[in-house]
């Protein structure tokens, strides 16, 4: 096997589906939903309560206030003034901004190892090819998956309610449409090394995404970030964030969408 696939590098998961069939088109043409081992369990009550709300607006309060009150993401002023008090608290909302603002930085990187660990999928790129293992850039990865930064105050068990609530979400208000796949649009300037079958002037073809990939609900948003134009039919089940999930202007700005990569078929567009 060529030692740049990364199905060498597929790991166990948390999700009862085999990694190499999550991360293929085979998968995406018949999702299953997904979830995560242990995460709605272990905050049994969270749930509880987001069954009782009747509306997305309800539920988004509902999520932001547990999640603070379980994880002591308030802002440092609400906080008491103890020492433990003024330490720097990682949250999946600094993770998120951390990502629209590098997917390639440090919080990038935790995002990118939490979906390795839940998952199973192994990310192909961070800050460069991630390939021969090990090599300058997969040691550069680890260091930054493992920040501390951005990895404490159970970060991972926090982004496993991130998922979990945006899948409840989906599916109880049907924030995208009641439909099993989104329709999404992604930009890109490097998409020839990325094809796995295939080509991109045949206009359809796979190409193989990193573990955790942006894209637009809009077309004309993705454009603007490469003369490459995709466009991908995404499950619902691989959805981690949608614009509307949460009460924050976090990635909404570009109608951003989250989702779980792997290989996707593609409909490909130049438009330099």
């Amino acid at each position: 096997m060529d030692e740049a696939d990364p199905a060498r590098w597929y790991a166990t998961n948390l999700v009862g589906v085999p990694a190499p069939l999550l991360g293929s088109p085979a998968f995406n043409a018949h999702p299953r939903r997904l979830r995560i081992a242990g995460a709605r369990a272990s905050s049994a009550g969270l749930f509880a309560l987001l069954d009782q709300c009747g509306s997305a607006d309800e539920a988004r309060d509902v999520f932001g206030h547990y999640m603070e009150l379980a994880f002591g993401l308030a802002k440092p002023a609400q906080r008491a003034a103890a020492p433990e008090g003024r330490r720097w608290r990682a949250s999946y909302l600094k993770l998120l901004q951390g990502w629209g603002m590098d997917a390639n930085g440090p919080a990038g990187a935790v995002l990118k190892g939490w979906v390795e660990s839940r998952f199973g999928l192994v990310p192909t790129f961070h800050k460069a090819p991630l390939r021969r293992f090990p090599s300058p850039a997969w040691v550069a990865y680890l260091e930054e998956k493992a920040t501390s930064r951005h990895h404490n105050n159970n970060v991972f068990q926090q982004l496993d309610l991130l998922f979990e609530f945006c899948q409840w979400m989906l599916w109880r208000f049907a924030l995208l449409g009641p439909v099993p796949h989104v329709e999404l649009w992604r930009g890109s300037t490097r998409c020839e090394e990325q094809v796995v079958a295939g080509s991109l002037r045949g206009r359809r073809c796979t190409v193989r995404l990193n573990n955790v990939v942006s894209f637009s609900l809009s077309r004309e948003t993705a454009g603007c970030f490469g003369d490459w134009l995709l466009r991908v039919r995404v499950p619902r089940c691989k959805l981690l964030l949608v614009p509307g999930l949460l009460d924050t202007r976090t990635l909404q700005g570009e109608s951003e969408v989250l989702a779980l990569g792997g290989d996707y078929e593609v409909e490909a567009r130049y438009e330099a």
